[in-house]
């Protein structure tokens, strides 16, 4: 089901471009071949265009039928290069073949010429094999006598088998059974008359629409909760109840409620309980999908692009799909496939694994030997997410547990830690964990020969070193240079992590010239410029009033050492000794954003490079809150900590410095001076922030590189200049050429101007729910999202109709200059 909000929403933030009218001419016949049809020719083919198939009439080959807009196909199709056929829906004006629905999934046929899909006079819909033989019915019962019955193809893509003297009469329509994917105005729920549930089941693979292991159904036990299931069982996500505008458990970012193209609605009658949605916009095409990788997926087609964009997935993390990668397989999420087998095993079927079909998961290369005669063994699989089907023993050792183990043929591994754990059977749900976490050591249970293989390869690596050893001296005896070079000036200093050096504190007190060339200073600390020898220049970040142990603060530094992206900077190395604690940066010979924005001294930045600096921004953030292991909420963004290279390419600073400094909200309140203007208002109500908190800061920062000016601003005469009033309120009249900076004397590309000054005023919406993720804010500076006029932030009207204290304290403002 989706899961955006059925509430009456405000004006969408975001919205797709729109695809072309659709042409919804009518197709009709002459009234005469129109009575001939009905009356005379109940055994007839279709013989041309239309949208329905009457009693008695059929087609094959390439007939079809088509929706009376031209939206929806029906007819013969054949997935991939499968070479069988099957009947089915799709898109008929999309370049790309995109089947909705499929009616003999689970039996196809191999010739269509000879094949037929016929109404008849039962009325019943019929799918005839080339033996004339039934491979597929609808089963409809008729609750009339009369036989003028008709099958239509609807405009939002549903057959319905109807009663033509009273079309409100249905005996039967492809809604009621849908297969992987969910289109505006279907449905998936349960109807309690029949006792029927409308569920979502995932293709087999790629070229096999027959129904796999993953389904997407409503509780059987009366709630509103919609379950993401594994082989019918196992519940790997859950949407959470309906509170009457979404579904709460639902882990899709709140914007999505307001942003999303589609109006969703969950009905409880005495028919029926169900989810259902509908258009926004009548032009756009949209589906979500039970994708064969177990992900519910919502895909909008993008008519510029000619392509389908994915909107969202859940679960988010592919490897929380259970059981994904089959028995006896790994799911890595950072490998490329994820699925991988355990050693001493290889695919069941090839075939399957190369169509991301790996539910047959992986099988033995060698048989198990058990009894007083084998000479099976254990394999060392560290960092694992151990199956929950384990059966406990009472074991003193690990030994013990082992031996255990052995004596049991059904046993195929085991876990030793606080207890003794085996399995019996395959292994379900494997899965590679980075981290502590709750992974362990897992003893998989292989034969012998699988165990010589591999102390075999562990024999065979000193002689693959002697080989590339030569190689290897070469590349020291290059370095060697200047390693000696750099060791006189930095003796003591050790790589950590990679690339991050740890160094001591004297030598920062060396290269920084006793830290004399100070650049500037932020909420966390002063920043000194320094000169490594033989290398650039760098920057360094002296900490303040950290409270963090020695050991913590290094592992933080690590993880934020392993972070790489063009648009952040990057952490090169630290000082940990006692209460000194450094951050060492690469060098950006350019400065901050604020010193060209507001420093007076600085080249003008033109539009163009404003544009890109922006999406910069959004990308390095987007990369922090999505991409990294853990998501990382930047907390203090402000053109101070936007850094700019040779080429003005921008670079987010000091994230993951809020956690560093181990600083809870309040604390943050007290220290970071000058940047309560980027703050947003759950953050100074005491609230918890989420990373929309760094989408507000965003906005403010984006409406000062349209302006060229602060946000906010004390005159002497003591009267308060608040810009985002002015712009919000300008943007939501659409006068937006008034905010550009003047500097750039209108030398701007205006479609591009209203888009950045549209999302800048969605992302200081009130509620973090209207605020847009950094993702999708991405997509809207990258043109694959349009951006509709916000509302202004009703804490601003409150500003200028001075009804109530803003959130703002009058002494505070003063410290944004």
């Amino acid at each position: 089901m989706f899961v955006a909000s059925s509430a009456p929403p405000p004006p969408d933030p975001l919205s797709l471009p729109l695809m072309e009218a659709r042409n919804r001419a009518c197709l009709s016949f002459p009234v005469l071949v129109f009575f001939v049809l009905i009356f005379v020719s109940n055994e007839a083919n279709l013989s041309a265009a239309t949208n329905s198939i009457l009693t008695g009439q059929s087609f094959s080959g390439n007939q079809t039928i088509v929706s009376e807009d031209g939206t929806f196909e029906l007819g013969f199709f054949t997935p991939g290069n499968s070479r069988k056929f099957y009947i089915g829906i799709w898109y008929k004006k999309l370049p790309k073949q995109t089947v909705i629905w499929v009616a003999n999934r689970e039996k196809f046929i191999s010739n269509t010429t000879s094949s037929e899909f016929k109404l008849t006079q039962d009325r019943n819909l019929v799918l005839l094999n080339q033996s004339k033989t039934p491979i597929w019915s609808s089963n409809s019962s008729s609750p009339t006598s009369s036989n003028r019955t008709e099958a239509v193809l609807l405009n939002n893509g549903n057959l319905v088998l109807r009663d033509m003297s009273n079309t409100s009469v249905i005996f039967w329509q492809s809604f009621d059974h849908p297969t992987d994917t969910f289109v505006p105005e279907s449905w998936i729920g349960m109807n309690k008359v029949t006792g029927e549930y409308q569920s979502l089941t995932s293709w087999k693979n790629s070229e096999d629409p027959a129904p796999g292991y993953f389904s997407d159904s409503i509780d059987s036990g009366g709630t509103s909760e919609f379950f993401l299931r594994w082989n019918q069982s196992e519940i790997y996500w859950r949407s959470g109840t309906w509170n009457g505008e979404y579904f709460t458990g639902a882990p899709v970012l709140p914007e999505m409620r307001r942003t999303t193209i589609i109006n969703v609605l969950y009905i409880d009658n005495e028919q029926r309980r169900y989810a259902t949605c509908t258009l926004k916009n009548n032009a756009t095409i949209t589906r979500q999908v039970l994708d064969v990788s177990g992900q519910i997926k919502q895909w909008v087609w993008l008519d510029k692009n000619q392509d389908w964009l994915l909107f969202w997935s859940e679960p988010d993390a592919q490897c929380d799909v259970y059981s994904l990668c089959g028995p006896f397989g790994i799911c890595d999420s950072k490998s490329i496939p994820y699925c991988s087998c355990l050693q001493g095993f290889e695919p069941a079927s090839m075939a399957d694994w190369e169509l991301n079909d790996y539910s047959s998961g992986c099988v033995r290369r060698s048989t198990l030997k058990c009894g007083k005669n084998s000479s099976d063994g254990f394999l060392t699989i560290s960092n694992m997410k151990l199956p929950s089907n384990s059966h406990s023993l009472d074991a003193q050792s690990s030994d013990d547990c082992s031996s255990a183990c052995l004596n049991d043929c059904s046993c195929t591994a085991y876990a030793y830690g606080n207890g003794c754990f085996i399995w019996k059977g395959e292994l379900l749900n494997l899965q590679q964990l980075y981290g502590d976490g709750d992974s362990t050591t897992l003893y998989l249970r292989v034969s012998a020969s699988d165990i010589q293989n591999t102390k075999g390869k562990s024999r065979a690596l000193p002689i693959i070193l002697s080989v590339v050893g030569a190689v290897i001296l070469s590349c020291i005896l290059v370095g060697l240079a200047w390693r000696v070079r750099r060791s006189r000036m930095i003796r003591k200093g050790k790589l950590v992590e990679g690339s991050l050096v740890a160094y001591s504190y004297a030598e920062l007190q060396h290269i920084t010239r006793n830290f004399s060339e100070k650049l500037g200073r932020g909420g966390f600390g002063s920043v000194f410029r320094g000169s490594v020898p033989g290398s650039s220049d760098v920057a360094v970040k002296r900490l303040e009033e950290l409270r963090q142990g020695d050991k913590q603060f290094i592992a933080e530094v690590s993880t934020l050492g392993a972070i790489q992206h063009v648009n952040l900077i990057r952490l090169c190395g630290f000082c940990s000794e006692g209460s000194k604690r450094l951050l060492v940066y690469e060098y950006m010979p350019n400065g901050s954003l604020a010193s060209h924005l507001f420093g007076g001294n600085h080249k003008i930045i033109n539009w163009k490079t404003r544009y890109q600096i922006m999406l910069g921004i959004a990308r390095g953030l987007y990369y922090l809150h999505e991409k990294c292991r853990e998501c990382i909420i930047h907390c203090d963004i402000k053109p101070e900590n936007i850094l700019l290279d040779s080429e003005l390419c921008p670079k987010v600073s000091d994230f993951g410095l809020a956690k560093l400094m181990g600083r809870d909200f309040s604390r943050v309140l007290t220290t970071l001076k000058g940047t309560i203007g980027y703050l947003a208002p759950e953050w100074i109500r005491g609230l918890p922030i989420t990373t929309k908190a760094d989408v507000y800061s965003f906005g403010m920062m984006a409406l000062e590189l349209i302006s060229g000016r602060r946000n906010s601003e004390q005159f002497n005469d003591g009267n308060i200049s608040f810009f985002p009033l002015f712009a919000a309120t300008k943007v939501a009249e659409g006068d937006v050429l008034s905010l550009i900076d003047k500097n750039l004397e209108d030398n701007v590309e205006t479609e591009e101007l209203t888009r950045m000054c549209r999302l800048a005023c969605w992302c200081i919406q009130d509620s973090e729910t209207y605020r847009p993720s950094m993702g999708h804010i991405v997509q809207v500076l990258e043109g694959g999202l349009e951006v509709n006029i916000p509302p202004v932030p009703q804490s601003l009207l409150a500003l200028m109709e001075d009804r109530e204290q803003y959130w703002y304290e009058e002494s505070s403002l003063s410290s944004t200059n």
